[in-house]
């Protein structure tokens, strides 16, 4: 773990190499799991705003799920989340080719939105979390991203840097310049 202004940084983000492989995995991170993606306290207004313009891109059953539950739902630590369809796939999970896919982020391909999508989605696999007066970052090793290890070990790049653009969004250019030079300081010795 390295230390970063307040964020604790996890080894394996030097460690793990990571690239995507929806054609091998179909988007299960946006289908499976125990609860909805996590969402920060602004992006549900940033939503609430754009629904309308998401609505288009998703599911029946999420355009249901959202008109009767609304943008976000709490999970077992009262955190929010993206709502689910029947307690499994993200409310805004569409399907295209037999691939999950997240219909706020089409919205915002198809120029509809100036929002990308949760955070917490395009820090994927990252994950942060409270540690005291900092957030960590953590690498989520879930069995259905095998694939993505292993296509990650091709281009060799280090999850960290794989992952430049959201951690930038997140954190500012300036953090991610200052976390290059702490995970290539800490790899040379």
């Amino acid at each position: 773990m390295m230390l970063i202004d307040d964020v604790l940084v996890s080894d394996e983000l030097k460690e793990i190499h990571f690239a995507c492989n929806l054609v091998a995995c179909k988007g299960e991170c946006c289908v499976q799991g125990d609860a909805g993606a996590p969402l920060e306290e602004e992006e549900i207004s940033i939503i609430e705003d754009y629904i309308d313009d998401i609505k288009p891109f998703m599911t029946a059953k999420g355009r249901l799920v959202a008109e009767l539950v609304g943008v976000f739902d709490y999970d077992s630590d009262a955190e929010y989340v993206t709502p689910l369809i029947d307690g499994k796939e993200c409310a805004f999970v569409y399907k295209e080719n037999g691939i999950s896919l997240c219909a706020i982020e089409r919205a915002w391909i198809e120029g509809k939105i100036k929002y990308r999508k949760p955070v917490s989605c395009h820090l994927y696999p990252i994950r942060l979390s409270k540690v005291g007066d900092f957030t960590a970052m953590n690498y989520n090793n879930w069995s259905i991203c095998a694939p993505a290890l292993q296509k990650g070990k091709n281009p060799g790049e280090p999850l960290y840097k794989y992952l430049e653009q959201p951690i930038t969004r997140k954190f500012g250019k300036e953090f991610f310049v200052r976390l290059c030079i702490a995970m290539e300081r800490d790899a040379n010795g």
